[in-house]
C-alpha cells in the first residue's frame, strides 16, 4: 500500500531532480526500503508519511550526486561483472504486509508483533502484556483470520481487475 500510494509522486520527484530514470527508480526503491526499516516510527508519527518519504528521497539524491559513481570514478576491472541480487520483490512484500497490519486493532497487531516479528513464545508475550496466554492465542488466531480474509479479497479483486483489462 505504502508503495503503491507513494511511489509514483517519488519517482516524478526524484527523476525531476536527477534526470535519470534508472537512479530516480533506484533512489524511489531504497526510500521505501528505509520506510519499511522505520515502520514503526511511521506508524505512530504524527506527521505526513509522504513529506517523510520525500525527505528521504531528496536526501538520497543529494547523496548519490556528492558520491563518486556521479562523479565517473569506478571501481577497477576485477569488480565488474559481480551481480548483486535484486530485493525489490521482498520490499513490496514488506509493505504490503505493513499496510495489511495496520488494519488489525492495536491488540491483535501487538500479538503479532510479539510473537511472529520478535519471535516471542505465546507465554513471553502474555507476561509483556499482561494478559492471558488464552487471551494471546486467541487474538493471535482472530488476527490471522482477518489477515487472510483480506489477503483473499485483495487477490480476488486483483484477479477480476486482470480479467477486466485482458
Amino acid at each position: 500500500m505504502l508503495a503503491a500510494d507513494h511511489a509514483t509522486p517519488l519517482l516524478a520527484y526524484v527523476e525531476r531532480m536527477l534526470r535519470d530514470r534508472h537512479t530516480a527508480e533506484d533512489i524511489v526503491q531504497e526510500t521505501l526500503i528505509r520506510a519499511w526499516h522505520h515502520s514503526d516510527r511511521l506508524c505512530t508519527h504524527e506527521g505526513s508519511v509522504r513529506g517523510w518519504l520525500f525527505t528521504v528521497a531528496r536526501n538520497l539524491a543529494i547523496d548519490w550526486v556528492r558520491s563518486a559513481q556521479f562523479r565517473h570514478e569506478t571501481v577497477g576491472a576485477e569488480h565488474r561483472g559481480i551481480q548483486q541480487g535484486d530485493h525489490a520483490d521482498t520490499t513490496v512484500a514488506a509493505v504490503d504486509a505493513l499496510a495489511l497490519l495496520r488494519h488489525l486493532s492495536h491488540e491483535h497487531r501487538e500479538v503479532l508483533v510479539h510473537t511472529y516479528l520478535q519471535d516471542r513464545t505465546v507465554q513471553e508475550t502474555a507476561r509483556i502484556l499482561g494478559v492471558p496466554a488464552g487471551t494471546v492465542k486467541s487474538r493471535q488466531h482472530y488476527a490471522l483470520r482477518q489477515l487472510r480474509t483480506r489477503v483473499r479479497a485483495r487477490s480476488a479483486a486483483e484477479r477480476r481487475a486482470a480479467a477486466s483489462t485482458a
